[in-house]
């Protein structure tokens, strides 16, 4: 007699595992700053996205968070940004993209992203709008 088995195994165990290359990830996806200015960051992330062709679907000061999307082909690129203090002199900023349903994960993409932030941040702070 063989007895088969076959489970639906769940995965809802492992629903909260991080693996290596989502540490990996999140670490593409951020980067700290040496400000404590929020506002003016925020203000900084929401122009450098609208420079990107991103058009701004939310923002929220008190959370830290701003949301855009764009039409790239037929699919929508939507990015959400959170910024948040790390300790008292930095502001560590986090870009998370995704093409339709499925996440970038593509390091250029958010190097792209952090290039633009930055040159906007020297220029912000040189007064040059």
């Amino acid at each position: 007699m063989v007895v088969l088995s076959y489970g639906c195994a769940t995965t809802a165990g492992k629903a909260f595992e991080t693996s290596e290359s989502q540490v990996k990830l999140r670490s593409m996806q951020t980067r700290a700053f040496d400000t404590t200015d929020k506002q003016k960051m925020m203000q900084t992330v929401i122009s450098t996205m609208q420079d990107l062709e991103f058009v701004i679907d939310k923002a929220d000061l008190t959370l830290g968070s701003i949301s855009g999307s764009k039409f790239l082909g037929y699919a929508v690129v939507a990015m959400t940004v959170t910024v948040r203090p790390r300790g008292e002199k930095q502001l560590l900023v986090r870009a998370n993209a995704q093409y339709g349903i499925k996440s970038v994960e593509d390091p250029e993409t958010y190097q792209d992203f952090f290039t633009a932030l930055e040159k906007a941040l020297f220029l912000t702070a040189q007064q040059v709008e």
